[in-house]
């Protein structure tokens, strides 16, 4: 039997070490919105890990995501999200001004949404509505947008 020299065996272990890893599946929420009106502006997406400001205020989200409108689809997703539970809300920004555009009471003109589809009684969803629990691997959410 014939050995192969030790060099060989390291120059393989290093080459392996350089290697790209492929990508994660664990800590992702990937989330599929449905339902745009037209394939015009952004979708943006905020991941809540409490009620605090959940769904006016992005600035209280946990993480925050966009995509460009794709046909009446869009598409968010969160990486190395921790367990815990979650809520996800969602607008279609149609005219690309960065922000929700609303009529004069304060109703959106543009398209909104929510995970678990939670929608509000005189006002926007509540958290508990919108909640689910995130085990800490992948999750494939479905959000439909709807306009009011």
């Amino acid at each position: 039997m014939k050995m192969t020299h030790p060099s060989i065996f390291a120059l393989i272990i290093l080459l392996s070490l350089h290697l790209p890893s492929p990508p994660s599946l664990q800590g992702v929420i990937h989330v599929e919105i449905d339902g745009l009106r037209s394939a015009q502006g952004k979708v943006w997406c905020a991941l809540y890990n409490s009620a605090k400001g959940f769904p006016k205020d992005a600035s209280a989200a946990q993480a925050r995501a966009s995509s460009a409108a794709s046909g009446k689809h869009g598409v968010c997703e969160f990486t190395d999200v921790k367990p815990g539970t979650y809520a996800v809300s969602v607008y279609h920004d149609e005219n690309s001004n960065g922000k929700l555009d609303t009529n004069f009471l304060g109703i959106p003109k543009e398209g909104v949404g929510a995970s678990n589809d939670a929608k509000g009684h005189m006002g926007p969803p509540k958290f508990s509505d919108a909640a689910f629990t995130f085990n800490g691997d992948r999750l494939e959410l479905i959000i439909h947008v709807h306009y009011l």
